[in-house]
């Protein structure tokens, strides 16, 4: 089973997205501005089902 190139670069650029994501809304909640932290939580909450849908279409795509 061949992985396609695009999938793994739109995996990766999810996941990188997720750690900026964590980053901003920890930085933010230690300056306590609590609406960017539910925004910024939020945001990551939906990278995850996108990320699993991602996952799920490069697994049909075979080259």
């Amino acid at each position: 089973m061949k992985r396609s190139y695009l999938g793994v670069i739109i995996l990766a650029a999810i996941l990188m997205m997720n750690i900026v994501f964590t980053q901003y809304m920890v930085h933010q909640y230690y300056y306590e501005n609590y609406e960017n932290v539910l925004i910024f939580g939020g945001l990551n909450i939906v990278l995850f089902p996108l990320a699993v849908f991602a996952y799920k279409k490069t697994i049909n795509m075979r080259a």
